[in-house]
């Protein structure tokens, strides 16, 4: 269907403003709040010990995460594109769970059953504390964050076929050298795309882990969590603005390295296809 031009204009409009006013409104408002007393009050909030505890912590969750969800994530799309397993369908209907579920349920759901009552309670007399602790608060991200790498895996799977690995398996390779040369460099604009949205989703995370987290801070406080608390319980609004400009800075940052890997991904792929294409017949022959 051809769109008149008035009718362009008309929607182009119509998207600008919806995004000005559900985004650009509120970013520039929250920007104008941050620096409007000056930089230099800006600078001193977010080096608080609270906001530097804060920002490491939300640092290192996302370090903890993003490596556990990249083994798992690259096993679980290869056994769903390549192996034919009784409970297949299952498994990747678990892998969506985190879209569908809110992140306050998985948080009710991680206290039920690593609180003190919990069925894995126990751990608590051993020394090792989950909920209200840091190995809660990677729980709860690890799982609001576990569909990224798999559903950005999957697809190339699909794609680059089992050609090349079948003829590196009848050359003699192992499956660790065959995955190591011929398929971890096939998937590997993919995984980083998924590594990136894991990252994104795992900064800003909030419902699941203020479920989770004693939320004192210094101890288990993430950069959200010290947004929400200089606001609701400190009522240090500009605090909360600090906090939050520093979190969309990070953002930002994820954001900006999005839109470079989705620029690189179709180039990189052509010259993946125009490889595959050329070695081919070499292998066959």
């Amino acid at each position: 269907m051809t769109l008149s031009t008035p009718a362009k204009i008309a929607l182009r409009t119509i998207a600008l403003g919806y995004l000005t006013i559900l985004l650009a409104v509120p970013i520039v408002t929250i920007l104008w709040r941050t620096f409007e007393p000056g930089f230099g009050v800006f600078w001193a909030s977010i080096r608080t010990p609270a906001a530097i505890s804060a920002f490491n912590l939300s640092l290192l969750i996302v370090a903890i995460t993003v490596p556990i969800n990249v083994i798992f994530g690259v096993v679980t799309a290869l056994a769903l594109v390549r192996g034919r397993f009784p409970g297949r369908r299952l498994l990747s209907g678990v892998v969506d769970l985190p879209f569908a579920v809110s992140p306050i349920v998985v948080g009710v759901s991680l206290i039920m059953l690593w609180g003190v009552h919990g069925w894995f309670g126990g751990l608590e007399d051993l020394g090792i504390r989950v909920i209200f602790g840091l190995p809660g608060m990677v729980i709860a991200t690890i799982f609001v964050t576990l569909p990224f790498v798999v559903r950005e895996v999957e697809p190339v799977l699909h794609e680059i076929g089992t050609e090349q690995e079948q003829a590196a398996a009848t050359l003699g390779a192992s499956r660790w050298q065959t995955f190591a040369r011929i398929t971890l460099p096939a998937i590997r604009w993919g995984l980083t795309y998924g590594v990136v949205l894991t990252v994104a989703r795992a900064l800003g995370e909030f419902g699941a882990v203020i479920m989770v987290s004693s939320g004192f801070p210094g101890v288990s406080q993430t950069l959200t969590l010290l947004v929400h608390s200089r606001y609701i319980d400190d009522h240090n609004t500009h605090g909360a603005y600090a906090a939050a400009t520093l979190l969309m800075f990070l953002a930002l940052v994820t954001l900006l390295l999005m839109t470079v890997l989705d620029r690189k991904r179709p180039v990189a792929h052509t010259a993946q296809t125009h490889t595959t294409a050329e070695t081919t017949p070499r292998s066959a022959s």
